[in-house]
């Protein structure tokens, strides 16, 4: 439809697509590098959401690393990294106990000290009135819904702004087209598993010759506790149950701010068992008696979910094509063992943005930016990810005891011999969708019943997420094959959909004889964690970003 549609376009030197730590950093660095040279730069930052932040999900301990090579006097400018980490403890969880592992000599770079407990989101919400102050254009509400390509085949730009479409694709009486915004490069800076992203990686072969990217699913509450319960920049880490030693993840609990703790729950996304719920596990997680006490008498107020890439430096894309480059966590530069990403997140940002600069200023435009790549691969930021790169593989491959042993072993070691392993390299294998195992070979799991105190349904928690989608308009979850999911998956894994997904966005639904399974979508519902599109065994759904300023509106998060 969009090569009939007729459409206004607006001319920059660079489109940055999403306004995340990445994309922000990018704006920012790119202002800084003009004014500094003094000339000018035009620089234009899409946003999906209804605001810079609306969604923004992470745990969050940051590490200011990236911020410091940013903003030099970020303290004094007020960016509201809150509350500084003043105690680590690390734990494995069984049935009813617990044993304290705080003990263990954990290297120093697994370890918070230096780091602080903040709201990612409004990091990013002060990032953007800062972009803003430099002269940087951002859009909220404005969703990048296609590519558009210049003749010779590289990248021109993008469609954002597209609204108004029925629930058929055709345009209603309150249709918007949209706008291309085009731009010598764009950056791709969309988070994890973001539908432009994935579209250029495949036009652009971007991930041929790399492994597989793995990933996990992050599910995070915000509960306000009373002052007994508090303990300002604790932080705290769980291994174990309600997980069994074969499937991977773990819990987060960080005190700051407000007398606030966020406290979420990751669940590696190769896990073979198709009963499992990652939400369910979660909500179990909190009643064990190690971790009610820091919630009794407290009170839930905002809750989401993410995805969260977890295959690290040998799953890492070619960063750059014809136009344009990945950014952040749409090139998956998280530190699985380090649980962080957006301090490089920030630093690929910087680092695209200076590229682009010296591009432009030569005059260039159109073409490929490898001198990001090449500054990429001697930075600080793949030192990071080279050392812990077989982290994620042997725990993978040897569970969660032994395999984090065996990975921490390997890390100290890169780590102090600039990232050499008696591993080698290993490689992640299969794709966490090719992971899923027969629903006839597992047991299916009953979860307790929410007691709405510690434990709730998905329902009551997407309400607290803000979310929100006009109903009249196509839903942004396809299906490739619509008979796939009752005709393939209920049969053979149970249909996992209805239970991997954190925001009960996909249902099987009978009849009053209990015959005839229909396969409901709740589009509505959508929290936009992309989960769907990773972990769908026959990989048969796909992720479209709906119209702009829909989705989750998380505050605090």
């Amino acid at each position: 439809m969009s090569e009939a549609v007729e459409r206004e376009a607006m001319e920059y030197d660079v489109v940055i697509v999403g306004g995340g730590p990445s994309g922000l950093s990018a704006a920012i660095r790119l202002k800084q590098l003009a004014a500094a040279a003094g000339t000018e730069i035009s620089v234009a930052v899409l946003e999906k959401g209804s605001e810079v932040g609306a969604h923004i999900l992470s745990g969050a301990v940051i590490d200011p690393k990236g911020i410091n090579e940013l903003l030099p006097d970020w303290k004094a400018m007020g960016v509201p990294l809150e509350t500084e980490v003043t105690q680590d403890r690390f734990l494995m969880l069984g049935p009813q106990g617990e044993l304290d592992i705080s003990w263990a000599p954990f290297p120093k770079w697994m370890l918070n000290h230096g780091n602080y407990i903040a709201s990612l989101g409004n990091v990013c919400r002060w990032l953007a009135t800062h972009a803003e102050e430099l002269g940087v254009e951002i859009y909220p509400g404005m969703a990048a819904s296609e590519v558009v390509y210049a003749e010779d085949g590289s990248v021109k730009g993008v469609v954002a702004g597209v609204a108004g479409l029925g629930k058929d694709g055709q345009p209603t009486d309150h249709y918007e087209p949209g706008m291309e915004l085009h731009a010598k490069y764009t950056f791709i800076g969309e988070g994890v598993r973001g539908s432009l992203a994935k579209q250029l990686q495949a036009k652009f072969g971007l991930t041929e010759g790399r492994d597989p990217q793995k990933f996990g699913i992050g599910i995070k509450e915000l509960w306000q506790v009373p002052d007994a319960a508090f303990q300002p920049g604790l932080t705290q880490h769980t291994f174990g149950w309600p997980l069994d030693n074969q499937t991977g993840g773990g819990s987060f609990m960080y005190h700051f701010g407000d007398n606030y703790v966020a406290i979420g729950f990751v669940v590696h996304l190769n896990y073979k068992n198709p009963w499992i719920s990652p939400f369910d596990e979660f909500q179990r997680f909190k009643t064990h008696p190690s971790i009610k006490p820091f919630l009794e008498g407290g009170k839930r107020i905002a809750y989401g979910a993410r995805a969260i890439t977890e295959g690290g430096f040998q799953s890492m894309p070619q960063l750059y094509f014809p136009g344009g480059v990945l950014l952040g966590c749409s090139a998956g530069m998280v530190n699985v063992p380090r649980i962080k990403g957006s301090h490089n997140a920030v630093k690929s940002g910087m680092m695209a943005a200076e590229a682009a600069f010296e591009a432009i200023q030569a005059g260039r435009g159109g073409d490929k930016l490898t001198a990001y790549e090449e500054a990429y691969q001697s930075s600080w930021v793949a030192k990071e990810l080279k050392a812990v790169r077989n982290f994620k593989p042997l725990w993978s491959r040897y569970g969660t005891i032994p395999g984090l042993v065996l990975g921490g072993i390997d890390a100290v070691i890169a780590n102090a011999l600039g990232g050499f392993s008696p591993w080698g390299t290993l490689k992640h294998g299969k794709s966490d969708a090719a992971s899923t195992g027969l629903a006839k070979d597992y047991k299916p799991i009953v979860y307790p019943k929410p007691d709405g105190v510690f434990s709730f349904d998905k329902l009551s928690s997407v309400f607290l997420s803000a979310t929100n989608h006009d109903e009249n308009q196509p839903a942004h979850l396809k299906l490739t094959d619509v008979t796939v999911p009752v005709g393939v998956n209920l049969p053979r894994f149970g249909e996992p959909a209805r239970l991997y997904c954190p925001a009960g966005v996909y249902e099987v639904l009978y009849d009053e004889q209990g015959q005839n399974p229909k396969f409901q979508i709740n589009f509505q519902n959508c929290v936009h964690c992309k989960t769907c599109d990773i972990k769908d065994p026959s990989q048969n759904i796909t992720w479209t970003t709906p119209q702009g300023g829909d989705g989750p509106n998380y505050p605090n998060m």
